[in-house]
């Protein structure tokens, strides 16, 4: 439970200072597209944030393994998805883009597991 709780203020935290960057030093050094990439990662990755935190939540009131897998997920999506964005944005190496999807997967996956736990245990 707690793990999650604290993978969500961190990921809330950098979301937040990885957002200010973005729009206060990256404005004059990317195009308006790697900018819109930047902010497309920030956005999965605060929406993400809010996530993890109610899986350490909702973990007080279940061990669930559905919902530990979905906490799991949602961690592993911001890292690939938002992670392969920003170095994509920054770098225009499109191998980072390419596997952006694969995050993206696992934010899906995520939301399945999430949603067990739902029909399951609320």
């Amino acid at each position: 439970m707690k793990i999650f709780l604290i993978l969500g203020a961190i990921n809330g935290f950098l979301a937040v200072a990885l957002g200010a960057f973005g729009a206060h030093g990256l404005e004059a050094r990317l195009t308006e597209k790697q900018l819109e990439t930047w902010n497309t990662a920030v956005q999965y990755q605060m929406f993400h944030t809010f996530a993890l935190v109610a899986v350490g939540i909702l973990m007080a009131k279940s061990q669930s393994l559905s919902l530990t897998w979905a906490g799991w997920m949602f961690f592993l999506g911001i890292l690939i998805f938002s992670g392969s964005l920003y170095i994509y944005s920054t770098t225009a190496i499109k191998t980072f883009a390419m596997i952006t999807p694969i995050g993206g997967l696992a934010f899906l996956i995520g939301w399945v597991l999430f949603g067990v736990f739902v029909l399951r245990y609320i």
